[in-house]
């Protein structure tokens, strides 16, 4: 049985109901006809006869960040992509395309989706990416971008319709790594490398934003109300104890008037007021309550 050689490329496994894409790979010899061979000779012929006025048809520059893809008679050029600098063709046989190597972006309009939860949602983002193999992107795919866009457009509904509205806002990292992971298989054989991918913005319906806020203000005032019964009942327990050390000393009351006096009169009041002890006034009620028992017990045995 034949075997496999280590670095013979493994064909692609056909995906179950439709049939596998063909890509062109690297490694595939490119050979010309005996007319090919023909009209090569005599272009390189005809550019001799022409000179200096073929130098200007011949050579080209490319920008430190471009590629230029060489196309002989339609086929890719051995060699890969030329630049940056100059780079030569040959007029009538050679023709080339330039591929900008810079990192691009685009948006990915608003998508109205399902979540999980059945919660209907629009859903924006940002893509950014790069060509990583300049001769892949013009052979492989006839718009590198374009597609990019496309797919970007689709990946994002696929991957939001799993998720559940509380993990589209409070997960936005994850769902962008997981974007991320998923555009890069699939535009990896086009040359093409997706950086990052960003989801800008969540717009939620206008009645379930109400709702949010009426569920948000009424948690905000339920706990507003549990923080000031706390206070309360603390100040309360606080106020237990200072009265339970003020009642064993008898003196810490009158320390406490004195002090009040002095805080009053530091404000330069018109109208002071003068605490009255609780002390004295139990001394008048308790005499007053033993006269009067005396008059009532005079008047029985009157």
């Amino acid at each position: 049985e034949p075997t496999n050689m280590p670095n013979q490329p493994q064909p692609r496994k056909p995906t179950r109901g439709r049939a596998a894409p063909r890509f062109m790979e690297m490694s595939d010899k490119v050979d010309f006809t005996a007319c090919g061979w023909i009209l090569t000779i005599f272009s390189y012929i005809l550019a001799v006869l022409t000179l200096p006025i073929s130098i200007f048809l011949c050579v080209k520059v490319a920008q430190e960040y471009e590629r230029a893809v060489i196309f002989r008679l339609g086929r890719v050029k051995p060699g890969g992509a030329r630049g940056p600098g100059l780079f030569f063709v040959v007029p009538c046989i050679d023709s080339y395309k330039k591929i900008d190597l810079r990192t691009l972006s685009f948006e990915v309009p608003p998508q109205e989706l399902l979540s999980k939860d059945a919660v209907t949602v629009a859903v924006d983002a940002v893509v950014f990416f790069r060509i990583c193999n300049a001769t892949i992107s013009v052979i492989n795919i006839e718009d590198a971008a374009r597609s990019t866009k496309l797919l970007a457009q689709t990946t994002l509904r696929n991957i939001l319709g799993t998720k559940t509205l509380t993990e589209m806002l409070s997960d936005r990292d994850v769902i962008s790594l997981q974007m991320q992971a998923t555009l890069d298989e699939t535009t990896i054989p086009w040359g093409v490398k997706v950086e990052r991918v960003e989801m800008k913005d969540v717009r939620l319906p206008y009645q379930l934003q109400r709702a949010m806020a009426a569920e948000a203000e009424a948690t905000r005032e339920a706990m507003a109300k549990i923080i000031a019964a706390e206070g309360e009942q603390n100040a309360s327990m606080a106020l237990a104890e200072a009265a339970d050390v003020i009642s064993m000393s008898p003196c810490a009351i009158q320390l406490r008037y004195l002090q009040t006096l002095n805080s009053i009169s530091s404000e330069k009041n018109n109208t002071i007021v003068f605490p009255f002890p609780m002390e004295m006034m139990s001394r008048f009620i308790k005499n007053q309550r033993k006269h009067v028992t005396k008059k009532i017990s005079a008047l029985k045995y009157s």
